[in-house]
């Protein structure tokens, strides 16, 4: 793994998917008019007589991609996630889901990454595809999980929801990391608390790590990019082995990473303690600063770390962690 500030790039996801296109002839592309903001003017460009821009019409392009994938193909639909969840719901699982048809819906701009208030920031999109039967819920962290993670959905069976960070996008893992559709990575062992995330909070558990080792304090860092179906096995494994755990996701704490850690702990009957840092059940608001909206609604560094201290009912404060490193560009607006 390197270190922050981590380098960054420009739209891994839609040269990835032209890649895979070049040599897959099933796959489509839909957009619902979001075509350069979501990186499909790639695939626009590259191969046009298989791209399909359907205006700001989201409930169609979810029925037009279920009985496209009817026909034997392989749709991508694009959109912001708040347009790709919320709004289309009922087509998703009607024209979709219940039919079990082999549809990536491709959500952009997760949680409070975007600026543009409640309207657009998807804070409860991995919670209703988790709910949604067949569906597989994924949350990639960097470039290298994005450029991993198109080829190995395309021909997994079912709909897929791949939750996706929009503008310049960090590079975290090396080459050498193999991202997984059935187990979640153990990137840092630890014996006293284990830290579990996913997406945009990975770097700020990664960091917290650091922090808490300084301090004393042995902490795990366990990658869960699949939500949905999540790796139990490592989650009990990981929880047999330290005392507390905490999660951390760019999402609302119900029925997110959290809620899925917690499910998977309370059926095993574990008695391993358990924080959880995400949005505290509220809307967010707009902002100029991505970093501004994290710190006001508790998903910075420092709050996974106070979370790790309190599980572990630590006297005193909790060490001081210092904002992770950002390149100039990493978080952009609408």
């Amino acid at each position: 793994m390197r270190e922050p500030p981590y380098p960054t790039v420009l739209k891994p996801y839609g040269e990835t998917l032209v890649e895979v296109a070049r040599q897959r002839p099933e796959i489509v592309c839909l957009s619902a008019d979001l075509t350069r903001q979501c990186e499909v003017d790639l695939f626009r460009d590259e191969i046009p007589d298989r791209f399909i821009n359907v205006g700001m019409a989201e409930a169609h392009m979810m029925s037009m991609a279920g009985a496209l994938a009817r026909e034997g193909h392989i749709p991508f639909a694009h959109t912001f996630g708040v347009f790709a969840t919320r709004r289309p719901y009922d087509q998703i699982i009607n024209s979709i889901a219940y039919p079990n048809l082999p549809v990536r819906i491709v959500g952009f701009m997760p949680g409070v990454s975007s600026p543009g208030g409640p309207s657009h920031q998807a804070i409860e999109d991995v919670a209703l595809m988790r709910a949604i039967p067949n569906m597989t819920v994924i949350d990639v962290a960097d470039a290298t999980e994005i450029r991993q993670a198109v080829p190995a959905i395309v021909d997994l069976p079912g709909p897929v929801y791949l939750r996706l960070k929009r503008g310049e996008i960090p590079v975290i893992f090396d080459d050498e990391h193999e991202f997984s559709l059935t187990q979640a990575q153990v990137l840092v062992d630890g014996d006293d608390v284990a830290l579990l995330a996913n997406g945009m909070m990975l770097s700020a558990a990664l960091s917290a790590s650091q922090v808490l080792h300084q301090a004393g304090v042995s902490a795990a860092v366990v990658n869960v990019p699949v939500v949905k179906p999540i790796d139990a096995t490592t989650v009990l494994d990981v929880a047999s082995r330290v005392r507390a755990m905490v999660t951390a996701e760019n999402h609302t704490i119900v029925g997110g990473l959290g809620s899925a850690v917690a499910e998977v702990l309370a059926e095993a009957g574990s008695g391993t303690r358990l924080s959880r840092v995400g949005l505290a059940d509220t809307f967010a608001e707009g902002a100029r600063s991505g970093p501004w909206l994290f710190r006001k609604y508790g998903l910075t560094t420092q709050n996974v770390v106070d979370a790790a201290w309190r599980a572990l009912g630590r006297e005193g404060e909790a060490p001081t962690a210092e904002p992770v490193p950002s390149t100039e560009g990493e978080y952009a607006p609408v």
